[in-house]
């Protein structure tokens, strides 16, 4: 068996059955084994950065890693912002990269490069496989390690003539590593604090967001703690029947605010509040200097039993009933961002799933969606924008009798716009919805943050107007339908029918 069909067999046997790929010459046995090896969904990205991210959606989504596939250096290199975002998501994914065969890399071809140099940042392993007869263990060692908790990215950098030489024997599956559960002098110790009925904010992150929520609950209705999670997060579970989260604030001014007389923070599957950005005379930690920190569950811990243990230990009674107002009406009249997103909380479909790259829209759209049908939210946690579009492509690779919605700032989209592309190709069910107001409107906002004083030409690099972006042309060039809606009722008429059909579906909403 050559090595690149031991691979693909290898993935299978160890669960892994859908790769996003953009291949080359170097990659060429892989793509032909596809065909030797069946099982395996192969979907194409025209882009690296989609690829990327589409596996980040994808493994959010479906708890499992997918493969990604790239050409070399250069290749894994377009791809590293969207998986700087699926590091901070601590995402599993296998990454194969394809690369100069073994004796023609010391010859400096134009292609080589210093893959383990990209790789590293971005992953928790990192493997180049020497030799054919290890490749199936080697493939199955990163499938493991995908996994290793909090979970990443494992790097298998595959040089050509070992995917071509015969020699390979399939690798078996490795058990999956499990979380630790935390010791129980820190369950002990949460406890403690809460019971002084100090101030104290138990800041939730991870699984807690999705699986937690319910124990989270269950130990402020006791206590009085008051709950959060950070800003961007990979997933949180959303909507009617759903117990809710707030999020703290991304300008440090209102997080500030909003945590004073903190007196404790207790850290339940993430780490501290930490400002994206340093300001000058402006905090880098949110939360009150003076507020003691407390770790009940690291990130790569298991914060979902940790916290259903604190709420035994405090003896919390059963979560209080859920009583949420019902979602609210379309909003009609002339377009604007609240009646944007009261319109999509309205209709949004349940089991719906939110990919929120919204960036300075992001408040609104969050608050008009609280009381919405159940559904999960997913955000950009690493910040490297361009990873909206293809963050729902793969959700809905990996979730296909779900809708997907994708609120989506303009410029950002622009970063992977091809992602259109492979919805159409997929025939995956996204409804895409492009906030137009024609600015980089965040770098305004940071801009004051930070108090630099622009003049024209810093202003122009801020603005996208001219020309004006054609997101429909775009959008219809790459097989997607797309409308545009000048007033809410459009809007909403548009977004009904959008969930309502088969495929991918693009909306833009002026708001300049």
């Amino acid at each position: 068996m050559i090595g690149a069909e031991t691979l693909v067999r290898t993935l299978l046997a160890c669960g892994v059955d859908t790769t996003f790929a953009n291949p080359g010459t170097s990659e060429m046995h892989f793509c032909a084994a596809l065909d030797r090896a069946p099982g395996m969904r192969s979907i194409l990205g025209l882009f690296e950065g989609v690829v990327s991210g589409a596996a980040d959606g994808y493994a959010r989504m479906k708890g499992k890693p997918a493969a990604t596939l790239f050409h070399c250096g250069p290749g894994l290199a377009n791809a590293l912002a969207n998986f700087h975002n699926a590091k901070k998501s601590e995402t599993p994914i296998v990454n194969i990269v394809g690369d100069q065969a073994t004796y023609h890399a010391p010859l400096d071809p134009p292609l080589a490069s210093d893959v383990e140099g990209f790789a590293r940042p971005v992953s928790q392993w990192v493997k180049r496989v020497m030799h054919t007869e290890t490749l199936g263990d080697d493939a199955s060692e990163a499938v493991q390690a995908s996994y290793r908790p909090p979970g990443g990215i494992a790097t298998l950098i595959l040089p050509s003539d070992v995917s071509w030489n015969e020699g390979g024997t399939v690798g078996q599956p490795r058990p999956i590593p499990k979380r630790a559960k935390v010791d129980a002098r820190a369950i002990r110790e949460a406890a403690a604090v809460l019971k002084t009925g100090e101030p104290a904010l138990l800041f939730l992150g991870g699984a807690a967001l999705t699986l937690g929520l319910n124990d989270a609950h269950r130990i402020a209705a006791k206590t009085g703690v008051r709950l959060m999670a950070p800003t961007f997060n990979a997933r949180i579970a959303r909507g009617q029947g759903r117990y809710p989260i707030p999020s703290m604030p991304y300008p440090v001014d209102e997080a500030v605010k909003l945590t004073a007389g903190i007196r404790h923070v207790i850290l339940a599957g993430t780490g501290e509040a930490v400002a994206f950005f340093a300001y000058p005379n402006k905090p880098s930690v949110v939360t009150p200097k003076d507020a003691a920190v407390h770790v009940l569950a690291k990130p790569e811990s298991d914060a979902v039993d940790a916290l259903a243990r604190l709420a035994d230990e405090l003896d919390c009674p059963p979560a209080p009933t859920l009583n949420r107002p019902p979602p609210p009406e379309p909003a009609r009249g002339a377009m604007n961002v609240e009646g944007a997103a009261q319109t999509v909380g309205a209709l949004l479909r349940e089991d719906a799933i939110v990919v929120d790259e919204a960036i300075t829209l992001r408040g609104p759209f969050f608050a008009g969606t609280r009381n919405a049908a159940p559904h999960d939210w997913l955000q950009v946690p690493g910040g490297s924008i361009g990873d909206g579009l293809p963050l729902a492509t793969g959700a809905a690779v990996a979730a296909p009798d779900r809708r997907v919605v994708a609120i989506q700032a303009d410029g950002s989209a622009m970063y992977t716009i091809q992602s259109l592309w492979t919805q159409a190709r997929e025939k995956l069910d996204v409804t895409n919805i492009i906030l137009s107001n024609r600015k980089y409107a965040v770098l305004l906002h940071e801009l004051k943050a930070v108090g630099a004083v622009a003049g024209k030409t810093a202003l122009d690099l801020f603005e996208i107007d001219r020309p004006e972006l054609g997101f429909i042309a775009m959008a219809n060039g790459m097989g997607v339908e797309a409308a545009r809606a000048d007033t809410l009722e459009q809007f909403a008429d548009l977004f009904r029918h959008a969930n309502a059909r088969r495929g991918p579906f693009l909306i833009e909403l002026p708001l300049g």
